[in-house]
């Protein structure tokens, strides 16, 4: 049938005149690069979580995250190193998490990019162990020099300035140290001056805030940079030394400020700021900032 009419409209057209015959064209010098496919051209952002049981479409983004039930009364979304995390009560219908996770949608992926890019800084900084590298240290540069012809007493090492200020971190080891010799040393040494310092600190602002601290340890948490206890045991992150003064100064004021109040309530952040007033500034750069990648 399909070729009657066809036929039919052959016969009551008026033939048109053939048309010209494009110019030829001349082949392109050198390799061509391959045409990108529309679906990969126009492929959505991904997200994933390492843990991720669930997949959301956001926006223009697909997200796979964590999903975990318990006992809670509401859903909560936590944003992290690793991805999305979302909590929700046994009860909750899925279809009442996926519309939370749309209303939601702008912060999570906001979040989601803060932290994707804070990841590329601290991979871009990421220390290489060897003569002369660089790692900050309250804020500002410092250099690592391997220097076998001292042994620095029981330190390991030791803290020069230059003719100009540049710092320099004097090691006592070989120069064909291996590069996890060359961390260990640099971290020992890291770890016995953030001691130093956040007793200082804590010493400092504790009759502040009309507070007793009773202990002191150093954690090598990944995502916490502090935690108190109600026996004023006070725990801080020894990594905190790459950061300026007064993002420490922050970290130690909102521990012994939990000694008054345990929690993040207004009348927490109100205590910080008798202290700290640019508290909040603070935190921001602490969140912003992140450290080096070891």
């Amino acid at each position: 049938m399909m070729g009657l009419v066809q036929l039919a409209l052959d016969l009551f057209d008026t033939p048109a005149a053939p048309a010209p015959k494009p110019p030829a064209r001349k082949a392109p010098e050198g390799p061509v690069a391959p045409a990108v496919p529309l679906a990969d051209a126009m492929a959505p952002a991904r997200f994933t979580h390492p843990r991720g049981n669930r997949e959301v479409r956001l926006g223009a983004a697909v997200v796979g995250y964590e999903f975990v039930r318990g006992q809670r009364r509401t859903i909560g979304f936590s944003v992290g190193p690793e991805g999305l995390t979302v909590r929700a009560p046994r009860w909750v219908a899925l279809r009442d998490v996926d519309a939370a996770l749309q209303e939601k949608s702008a912060w999570i992926l906001r979040k989601l990019a803060e932290t994707r890019q804070r990841e590329a800084r601290q991979e871009a900084g990421r220390i290489e162990w060897r003569d002369g590298a660089s790692l900050p240290y309250l804020g500002t540069p410092l250099a690592l020099k391997l220097d076998p012809t001292h042994a620095f007493a029981t330190a390991g090492g030791e803290l020069l300035l230059g003719p100009e200020g540049q710092r320099t971190l004097h090691l006592a080891l070989p120069l064909s140290a291996a590069d996890t010799q060359i961390r260990d040393a640099a971290q020992a040494w890291l770890m016995r001056q953030a001691r130093q310092l956040f007793v200082e600190r804590l010493t400092h602002y504790a009759p502040q805030l009309g507070v007793r601290w009773s202990k002191l340890s150093l954690t090598n948490a990944a995502t916490r940079w502090g935690s108190a206890s109600v026996d004023g045991a006070i725990r801080l992150n020894w990594r905190l030394i790459h950061f300026r003064l007064p993002v420490i100064d922050y970290v130690v004021v909102h521990e012994l400020a939990h000694l008054r109040v345990m929690d993040h309530s207004p009348r927490f952040w109100e205590t910080v700021e008798t202290v700290v007033p640019a508290w909040s500034a603070l935190r921001q750069e602490l969140k912003d900032e992140g450290v080096p990648r070891w």
